[in-house]
């Protein structure tokens, strides 16, 4: 355990402590099976009952926080660093701090949680994580037109009901309830749909297809409408033709041989009309490079013919892909040999200053801060000896950060620090309080050969 100032903390943590290690070394050989059974529910009851004790020192943090502080651009990034979560659980449980627990306001007087019932099932051990994530998601799906009687009152069934069903369940009777209080829609508006609306792609996965979800709101839907009935069409944008129909109407024989699912058809629709829009160059420039697809690879992949290539969006690309996309001549290709050197930029339109932000994209591939996946698209070029006190802007002093790592940056002792290695990478240095002996640290996230070697 780590050492704490206060002595009443320290004392409680280390009641708790103490307490978890009599349990794990606890003889349960003998135990009956419903013996074993209520030491399950009772430690889960335990469990579901334990961040309630914490809410109220998250949003103390919250309270005193200032961007920046203790090296983090938020208060999540500071939470997830120094608790070893992901991004994502620490803005849950800021989000949960703030809804589950009383707060202050400014006046000092106390305010109750945003969800009183769930607060006071989480309190009693009843509503687990799950519980409150389906309640939650019930909570933000609830027309703004239901008045807050009624939704609070929704919001007490569901919580109690937690003390007999599991979260499946749960939603369910969420989703019947949901139902309920608006069951033709005409309470739902255009501050409810626009509240829903989303467009969420999951992660590449080994069969490099990636998967997604989406809530298009009426306007979208209309555009995506018009789109599909002309190029979603039975032979038209067929990616298996020579030359694929994008103008016109297809011959009878292409529309009664296209053997294409519809929902394979408004896939390749959409890609045509992708495709389109890059090529036309009117999406202006994105951090100094027109918006368009940058590509690296390997001289010895792109002489195979097979391998992947990689993008500066972070996905990968099978080479025969690459080569198709090359026919266009509207994207950047960046070619390396196998040390890293860079052998060749290829591109459809010469901007000279762009140049060094292309080969750092091809180069570093994405954010160079430990563990970040972050792609090159969502990064900004760094100069490792800072540019504001005289540091230069040649290739090998620049590096890419993504913004939330970005702001880490500086010359202050709270602030981390990069250099270059003597392996040519970029190497972040913590500050003392994150890492007190400060030992560099590099990224292998976009290089994943790299993990065999350290």
């Amino acid at each position: 355990m780590s050492s704490i100032a206060d002595s009443d903390a320290a004392e409680v943590l280390a009641g708790l402590c103490g307490a978890v290690d009599a349990l794990s070394e606890l003889d349960t050989s003998a135990l009956t099976r419903h013996d074993r059974l209520t030491i399950l529910r009772d430690v889960e009851t335990l469990l579901r009952r334990i961040p309630t004790a914490t809410h109220g020192i998250v949003n103390e943090l919250v309270a005193g926080h200032v961007p920046g502080q203790f090296g983090g651009a938020s208060l999540g990034d500071v939470l997830a660093d120094t608790l070893r979560i992901t991004r994502a659980d620490a803005r849950r449980r800021i989000r949960d701090a703030a809804e589950l627990a009383p707060t202050v306001a400014l006046t000092g007087t106390s305010i109750e949680p945003v969800l009183v019932a769930t607060a006071a099932a989480q309190r009693a051990g009843t509503a687990g994580g799950d519980h409150i994530a389906v309640i939650r998601r019930f909570w933000d799906r609830v027309p703004r037109a239901v008045d807050a009687q009624t939704r609070m009152t929704a919001e007490r069934q569901l919580a109690g009901l937690t003390q007999t069903l599991r979260p499946d369940e749960l939603g369910k009777a969420a989703e019947r309830l949901l139902a309920h209080l608006d069951p033709d829609g005409s309470l739902t508006s255009d501050t409810d749909r626009a509240r829903r609306r989303g467009f969420r792609m999951g992660r590449q996965g080994a069969d490099l297809m990636t998967p997604g979800a989406f809530d298009l709101d009426p306007e979208l839907r209309s555009y995506l409408d018009a789109i599909f009935a002309k190029y979603a069409a039975p032979g038209v944008c067929h990616p298996d033709d020579e030359n694929p129909c994008v103008d016109g109407d297809p011959d009878s024989d292409a529309a009664r041989h296209d053997v294409r699912s519809v929902a394979q058809r408004q896939h390749d629709a959409l890609k045509a009309v992708c495709r389109s829009i890059l090529c036309s160059g009117e999406l202006g420039h994105h951090r100094g490079l027109p918006v368009t697809t940058i590509v690296t690879t390997t001289l010895r992949e792109l002489e195979s013919g097979a391998g992947h290539a990689a993008t500066g969006g972070g996905s990968l690309l099978p080479m025969p892909d690459l080569i198709r996309m090359a026919s266009h001549a509207h994207h950047y290709l960046a070619v390396f040999d196998d040390d890293g050197r860079a052998l060749y930029l290829g591109r459809a339109k010469r901007i000279a200053t762009a140049d060094q932000r292309i080969v750092l994209t091809a180069k570093e591939r994405g954010c160079t801060y430990p563990g970040c996946d972050q792609p090159a698209y969502h990064c900004q070029a760094h100069h490792m000896d800072e540019w504001a006190v005289g540091g230069n802007t040649d290739i090998e002093a620049l590096t890419l950060g993504c913004e939330r790592h970005h702001k880490l940056l500086g010359t202050d002792h709270q602030c981390w620090q990069t250099i270059r290695g003597p392996d040519g990478r970029t190497w972040w240095i913590p500050p003392a309080h994150v890492d007190p002996y400060r030992t560099p640290r590099s990224n292998w996230f976009h290089h994943p050969d790299g993990y065999l070697r350290e």
